[in-house]
């Protein structure tokens, strides 16, 4: 059963990241047994599929739970847009290994 907050109601931060954790809980039990049901019912029983087969959809999963969000992604920038007198270009290009 879901509680609807009014919208002039605002959530403190300690909210929002109950309500993000919960959410990501749920999220990986129900991909748990999404992987589950595609193992026992994947048709092609000459190539059947593995836990194997879904690491990158539980990489994506579990960087939900880093506040930046995706560790691919770039962080978000604070700085000031170009029409506002901010860089044109920022470099996100990670610098070689020494």
């Amino acid at each position: 059963m879901q509680v609807h907050i009014g919208e002039g109601a605002e959530k403190t931060p300690e909210q929002l990241e109950e309500a993000r954790r919960a959410f990501i809980a749920e999220l990986w039990r129900r991909f748990e047994t999404l992987q589950e049901w595609a193992v026992s019912h994947w048709p092609d029983q000459h190539n059947p599929l593995s836990s194997a087969d879904f690491v990158e959809a539980r990489k994506e999963i579990l960087s939900l739970r880093s506040p930046a969000g995706s560790l691919n992604q770039p962080a978000p920038r604070d700085g000031a847009e170009p029409e506002q007198g901010g860089a044109q270009y920022v470099d996100v290009t990670p610098a070689p290994w020494p």
